[in-house]
């Protein structure tokens, strides 16, 4: 696990009523922290989900993709060309 990370964030406004409405007694969560580390597991969530519709996405189009279009790589192939790409 990660080191803790203090965070301090100013919102005023229709963000502050809308917070307020869901923390405390009528709300959802017990408090603010509560509440802002939900938001975050959510949008992780979200982000990794995005991540794997990409995946599975490209998965199914590599998939559907008739065999006479498919070239023979080498692994070394494969390897050269994600040095070229991202370094060593």
């Amino acid at each position: 696990m990660g080191k803790a990370m203090t965070l301090n964030v100013r919102v005023s406004g229709a963000l502050s009523e809308f917070i307020q409405r869901n923390v405390g007694e009528e709300g959802l969560y017990e408090n603010v922290s509560e509440y802002v580390r939900d938001l975050i597991r959510r949008d992780k969530e979200r982000v990794e989900r995005e991540a794997f519709n990409t995946l599975k996405a490209e998965l199914q189009r590599g998939f559907a993709t008739p065999d006479e279009e498919y070239v023979y790589i080498s692994a070394e192939d494969v390897i050269a060309r994600a040095k070229k790409r991202w370094g060593d």
